[in-house]
């Protein structure tokens, strides 16, 4: 039992927050888990076709080696859900140190992976369970990232610091993009045969700074307060369904505009380098430029929406992506590579990132604190199972010609539109305190107590007013 002077000597909450080393802690872990995210991207448009689904049909080949960029968005739900459900009732931190080892392991499994001609069937089976265990891990990296740095940062500067949950996405798409470009530059046999592991190797590099960063992270002092006013959940999923059940429907939603990424990095690279005619290190560099420019204006954007709000700045990027996916594909095909950056550069660098830069505060911010982990998890990472999928539907969409992009950038459009709808039928939270924010949780949970406090009071009274038997006495 602790002493008065103790107690008075515990520093305030907002005292025990430490944003800087939070939005460090995020920016690492995020850059491990996207790294590894994007190298497996870029191998499975340039190299796995060849090495774990070959056929007399090159696209069946990359349709095959796309399906299983995709898997893993099927199991960052299942993620999300179980990693957000221990992350809501243990902690944090412990979970998220956790999907960094689970993350980490698998990408340096599938750098050691036999391919189809060694293994036969069994080479295939063994990269999708390697994805399968990077999916389950991203399922639950961004939502304990952008819930860490978000309860660790101070009021009016939430999107600031939870912005480098994403800028960490730019750098590790930076990285594994740079990593690869001299890959893709070496003689075909080589890369075919052992260069293309190298990238999957080096992410042992990464995941041990980011693991020793995070074991020196304080757990946050809102999961810490719910612990000790024993306002921790023992079902948080099923608390969230109840109470916020259309706000985890508004983050499927919003987090479809994730398709725009995965059309421009994965299924744009393998369009370039194969329909378009560039060759593969000069897309690469375009990729690497352009989303390591949106490092600088992901924060840019966030600070912004600390100032006039998240909504806005969301509506820009989801109209302003749909329009200018249109101008990337007609860059590439004019075969311009000076055209197809500016266009990559005002879509991803500049427009996107008023989305990538904003979601992991906003989403977590719909969210009441005993159930915001989950909340955030399930929504997202169900609605980036259409974004996982969206570089095969894409290829599937693809037409002969010139023109042939054109129903994909339709699609990506539609995807634009009801996010966009999302955002709009979402509550604007960059001026609402921590402790007030998932409104519908706090008044459900404040109904429920004073239903079952009048009940205690009935039960009570009728206790009172209940004949008391007669004792006799001696």
């Amino acid at each position: 039992m602790q002493s008065s002077s103790q107690t008075q000597l515990a520093p305030p909450p907002a005292q025990r927050k430490t944003p800087a080393k939070a939005a460090l802690a995020s920016f690492l872990g995020s850059t491990l888990e996207y790294y590894d995210f994007f190298i497996y991207g870029t191998a499975a448009a340039l190299v796995f076709p060849h090495l774990f689904f070959p056929s007399a049909d090159p696209a069946i080949g990359l349709i095959g080696a796309f399906a299983t960029f995709g898997v893993a968005y099927v199991a960052r739900p299942v993620g999300g859900l179980v990693m957000g459900h221990f992350g809501d009732k243990l902690g944090r931190k412990k979970i998220l140190l956790l999907t960094l080892g689970i993350m980490g392991l698998a990408s340096l499994g599938i750098g050691f992976l036999p391919t189809y001609e060694q293994l036969g069937v069994w080479a295939p089976v063994l990269l999708v369970t390697g994805r399968l265990a990077q999916g389950f891990s991203a399922g639950a990296e961004s939502a304990g990232a952008s819930t860490l740095t978000l309860e660790h940062s101070p009021e009016g500067k939430r999107g600031f610091f939870t912005s480098f949950v994403m800028t960490g996405y730019a750098s590790g798409m930076v990285l594994a993009t740079l990593v690869f470009i001299p890959v893709a530059a070496m003689p075909q046999e080589a890369m075919m045969s052992w260069g293309w592991r190298i990238p999957f190797w080096l992410s042992i590099v990464v995941l041990a700074i980011a693991y020793w960063v995070r074991t020196h992270l304080d757990e946050t002092p809102v999961f810490e307060e719910a612990q000790e006013s024993r306002q921790v959940t023992p079902m948080p999923v099923k608390e969230v369904l109840r109470f916020q059940a259309p706000d985890v429907l508004r983050v499927v939603g919003m987090s479809i505009m994730s398709v725009m990424q995965t059309i421009f990095t994965v299924f744009g690279l393998a369009y370039a380098t194969s329909t378009a005619g560039f060759d593969r290190a000069s897309i690469l560099t375009v990729n690497a430029v352009a989303i390591g420019l949106s490092m600088f204006a992901m924060p840019l954007a966030a600070k912004l929406s600390d100032r006039i709000g998240r909504r806005p700045l969301l509506l820009t990027a989801a109209f302003g992506c749909s329009a200018t996916i249109f101008l990337y594909f007609l860059a590439l095909s004019s075969g311009n590579i000076v055209l197809v950056f500016l266009a990559a550069f005002l879509n991803m660098t500049v427009l996107y990132s008023g989305f990538n830069g904003i979601w992991p505060a906003f989403f977590a911010e719909q969210f009441a604190a005993p159930v915001r982990y989950t909340g955030m998890a399930l929504g997202n990472q169900l609605g980036l199972v259409l974004a996982g999928f969206a570089p095969m539907i894409a290829g599937m969409l693809l037409t002969p010609g010139a023109t042939g992009w054109v129903p994909v950038a339709v699609f990506g459009t539609a995807c634009m539109l009801i996010a966009a709808f999302s955002v709009f039928r979402s509550r604007e939270t960059f001026r609402t305190p921590i402790e007030e924010l998932g409104g519908p949780y706090l008044e459900g949970t404040a109904r429920r107590r004073a239903a079952l406090d009048a009940l205690d009071g009935e039960a009570l009274a009728a206790q009172k007013l209940a004949p008391q038997p007669n004792v006799r006495t001696r």
